[in-house]
C-alpha cells in the first residue's frame, strides 16, 4: 500500500469518524491519532499517552477496523501505538506518506531480532514516561504509616474477613474482587488495612502503581485540575493506575462534580482489571448523599464489614502493642482496659501509650492503682457511655409510653415518633451501626432507622418545640 494512497484513505476514515461521533469526542479522543503506517496487515496509530491508548482500544477500535477494511480490504487489524515525547503530527506521519524511502519509512516491521534506533529511542521514552507517572503517583500518594502492616494488625472474629481479603488484594496478581469495600466505625482499623496492603505491594511488587489517599484529597486533585484547565493529565494519572485506594469515600457525599469524577474513574479501571480499594464509615447502602450509580458499582465486589471489638480482640492488641513498645504491662492492667475501654483501637492503644509514658518518664511501675489515676478522666468518659437500652427507657418515660412499645409492631403516631426519637438519638448517641440500631428496635430494617433520623432532623428544624424535647432528652442522657 503506497504512502500516498495510505495517507488519503487515512483522511477519509477520519471524515466518516468526526461525522459519526460528533464534534466534542473527535477532538478530545480522536484528532490527536496520527497515522503510523502498516504492519502485518495492521494499521499503526499512534496517540500522545497511554491513558489516551486504553482509551481509543476500549471505546474505537473495532469502528475504526471496520472502516479501515472497507477503505482497504488487506487490512485486518487496528494497533495503537504511544508515541515518544518529542513525536509530533508533522514527524510522526511520515513513515506512512514516505513510501519511497525504505521498508521501515513506509511503515514495515524491521526484520525479527532487529530494532532501530528510533524504536529503542521510543521505548526509552516510554520507560521514561512511565518512571514520570510512577513518580507523580508517589507524589499524590498519602504517606503510609510503617506501624500499619499486616504483621502488626491483630485479627479476631469481628475483622477476619476483611483482614483475608485485604491479604487475598495484596498478594494476587489479578484483582480477585472488585472493589474491596471496607466499612466499619472509627477507629476499627480499616486505614490500617489499607495501608497494609500498600506496604506490602511496594515491597513485593515495585513495579505496581499504587495511589493510596483519602476522598477529601482525590476531591482537592480534582478541584486543581479544574482550576489549572488540566483535567486530562489528572484523568491519565488516576485511570492508569493498578491499584487505586481511596479512604474514607462518605466524604465526597454531596460532592456532584467529585463523584462524577470518581465514578468515571472507577469504571476505567474495574473495566481494565485495575483494583479498588474503598474505605468507609457506613456500608454502600447506607451512604447518604452519595450518588445511587456509586451505591450500586460499590457493591460490586466484595463487602466488608468491620465490627466493634470483642473482649477477646482488645486483649490480644493490647498484648501485642504493649509487646511493640518493649514495656511490660501486668496481665491485670490489660484486661482492666480491655473491660473498659470498648469503642475503638485508637482509643484504646491511646490510653496504653499514656500509661507507658508515665511509667517511663515517671520511673514508676505499671500498676491498677497508677492506670486508674493517669487514665481517670478517659475511664470518666467511658463510664458515662449511653447504651440504646437507656436510650429507650429514658425516651419511654418522657413520651409517657410502654417500654415494650420501642420494640413492637405498633405504627401509632403516639408510638411510632418516640420511636424515631429514639433511634435518632441512638444514631447521634452511640457508636452502634444503622442495621445494630435496627435489630435493637424490634428487628427493624436499616433503611427504617435512616427514615427515623431523617424525619428527626426535620421535624427540628420545623417545629421549635420538638427540638426542645429532643435536646432536652440529649442533655438528659449525656448527663
Amino acid at each position: 500500500m503506497q504512502g500516498g494512497a495510505l495517507a488519503e484513505r487515512w483522511v477519509r476514515v477520519r471524515s466518516r469518524l468526526r461525522a459519526e461521533v460528533g464534534e466534542a469526542a473527535f477532538k478530545s479522543w480522536l484528532k490527536p491519532l496520527v497515522l503510523m503506517g502498516v504492519r502485518d496487515a495492521s494499521i499503526r496509530l499512534g496517540v500522545p499517552s497511554r491513558f489516551m491508548r486504553d482509551w481509543v482500544i476500549g471505546n474505537y477500535a473495532e469502528r475504526l477496523r471496520h472502516l479501515w477494511s472497507e477503505e482497504a480490504p488487506e487490512v485486518r487489524g487496528v494497533e495503537v501505538v504511544v508515541l515518544p515525547p518529542s513525536a509530533g503530527p508533522s514527524t510522526a506521519a511520515r513513515p506512512a506518506a514516505a513510501g519511497a524511502q525504505g521498508d521501515s519509512e513506509a511503515g514495515v516491521a524491521p526484520p525479527a531480532g532487529t530494532a532501530s534506533a528510533a524504536a529503542i529511542q521510543a521505548a526509552r521514552a516510554q520507560d521514561a514516561g512511565e518512571a514520570a507517572l510512577d513518580a507523580r503517583a508517589l507524589e499524590i500518594s498519602a504517606p503510609l504509616d510503617p506501624r500499619f502492616t499486616f504483621d502488626n494488625f491483630v485479627v479476631g472474629k469481628p475483622n477476619e474477613l476483611a483482614y483475608a481479603a485485604a491479604r487475598r488484594v495484596a498478594e494476587a496478581e489479578t484483582a480477585p474482587f472488585n472493589p474491596l469495600f471496607l466499612y466499619g466505625s472509627v477507629g476499627l482499623g480499616k486505614t490500617h488495612l489499607m495501608h497494609a496492603i500498600a506496604w506490602h505491594l511496594r515491597l513485593h511488587k515495585p513495579r505496581k502503581r499504587v495511589i493510596y489517599l483519602s476522598a477529601e484529597k482525590f476531591m482537592y486533585q480534582f478541584v486543581r485540575a479544574l482550576r489549572t484547565k488540566d483535567t486530562m493529565a489528572f484523568k491519565e494519572q488516576f485511570r492508569t493506575v493498578d491499584v487505586l485506594m481511596i479512604d474514607d469515600v462518605q466524604f465526597i457525599s454531596g460532592r456532584e462534580a467529585t463523584q462524577e469524577e470518581f465514578f468515571h474513574t472507577f469504571n476505567a479501571l474495574v473495566d481494565h482489571n485495575r483494583q479498588v480499594v474503598i474505605s468507609a464509615d457506613k456500608s454502600p447502602s447506607d451512604l447518604e448523599g452519595v450518588d445511587e450509580r456509586m451505591r450500586s458499582r460499590f457493591g460490586w465486589g466484595l463487602v466488608a464489614d468491620i465490627h466493634p471489638t470483642t473482649y477477646e480482640l482488645r486483649l490480644g492488641i493490647l498484648q501485642a502493642k504493649a509487646e511493640q513498645v518493649g514495656v511490660t504491662v501486668p496481665l491485670k492492667v490489660i484486661e482492666f482496659l480491655a473491660h473498659k475501654i470498648t469503642s475503638n483501637v485508637r482509643e484504646l492503644e491511646g490510653a496504653l501509650n499514656r500509661i507507658v509514658a508515665h511509667a517511663t518518664l515517671v520511673g514508676r511501675p505499671v500498676t491498677l492503682e497508677t492506670t486508674q489515676e493517669v487514665l481517670h478522666d478517659l475511664l470518666r468518659a467511658s463510664d458515662r457511655r449511653v447504651t440504646i437500652e437507656e436510650i429507650q427507657k429514658r425516651v419511654a418515660e418522657h413520651f409517657n409510653m410502654r417500654l415494650a412499645d420501642m420494640t413492637s409492631a405498633r405504627r401509632a403516631r403516639a408510638v411510632a415518633r418516640p420511636r424515631q426519637v429514639a433511634m435518632y438519638l441512638a444514631k447521634q448517641l452511640t457508636s452502634r451501626s444503622l442495621p445494630e440500631i435496627g435489630r435493637k428496635f424490634g428487628g427493624r430494617d436499616h433503611t427504617t432507622v435512616m427514615h427515623a433520623v431523617r424525619k428527626v432532623e426535620e421535624l427540628k428544624t420545623s417545629d421549635s418545640s420538638f427540638a426542645e424535647d429532643v435536646e432536652l432528652l440529649r442533655r438528659m442522657l449525656e448527663a
